[in-house]
């Protein structure tokens, strides 16, 4: 029951054989919810301690964008044999995302925001960012785009954000709500660059288009936050008598 940041607390303060052993017992949605919260030694080790194929496995329940991050920070033969292991439709977009500078917009953004056609209804998109496992940022607005709507999608129009979605009759579809005043980015934007902007607008949430039009992800509150703190702040924030400053 306890929240994965919490359990990855947890794990931190323990042993490492202990650690090794506890994150073993783990299934692997919850594995890749913890490993996403971890220091980046810690899910270093607990990664090169899982057979390879559980490794692969794991990888592909994590966020996109926290698996490529991960995989950065692995040896290239080691990340290449880990996504060779997984199933192609899962690796793809995270072998998008590894193109990318890390401090980018398309290195930090997420390759799985809300994405629907301007056919889809406002009950459909409620329904979307109501799915208990898409977190709160990604859920603050769904983004509107000709199909294909998976991700590089078709060309981009615009997004609707959620409280416009509370608000509106939900037979109403989404080409009648969607909010085309907002500029997208582009994946080359610095973390300097995308902070300005989401702070500019109030934004949980920014869509990201490349240069065709198609949006390519989206990049969250909590993206720019992890690239804007220390290097070690999870370090920190999972040791009590640590100093902060």
């Amino acid at each position: 029951a306890m929240r994965a940041a919490d359990l990855a607390s947890a794990l931190h303060e323990l042993p490492a054989k202990r650690r090794t052993e506890v994150a073993a017992a783990l299934d692997d949605v919850r594995l890749a919810d913890v490993l996403e919260e971890l220091p980046e030694r810690d899910q270093i080790g607990i990664l090169g301690r899982l057979t390879p194929h559980r490794a692969a496995d794991v990888l592909e329940e994590m966020n996109p964008d926290d698996a490529a991050d991960l995989l950065q920070d692995l040896p290239p033969e080691q990340a290449e044999a880990l996504m060779a292991l997984m199933e192609p439709e899962e690796a793809a977009p995270i072998r998008r995302l590894l193109v990318y500078p890390e401090d980018t917009a398309g290195g930090m953004m997420t390759s799985e925001p809300v994405v629907l056609p301007p056919s889809s209804t406002v009950a459909e998109a409620l329904a979307h960012i109501r799915q208990r496992e898409v977190t709160p940022s990604v859920a603050a607005q769904v983004y509107v785009a000709r199909p294909p709507i998976e991700t590089p999608t078709g060309r981009f129009l615009g997004l609707a954000h959620f409280q416009r979605l509370l608000r509106e009759p939900p037979s109403t579809l989404l080409g009648g709500v969607v909010d085309s005043s907002l500029d997208p980015i582009r994946p080359e934007f610095t973390l300097n660059q995308v902070a300005s902007y989401m702070a500019t607008y109030n934004l949980m949430a920014v869509p990201v288009v490349d240069e065709l039009g198609r949006l390519v992800g989206a990049v969250t509150v909590d993206d720019v936050l992890d690239h804007l703190l220390p290097e070690d702040w999870r370090e920190r924030n999972h040791d009590p008598g640590a100093e902060h400053g």
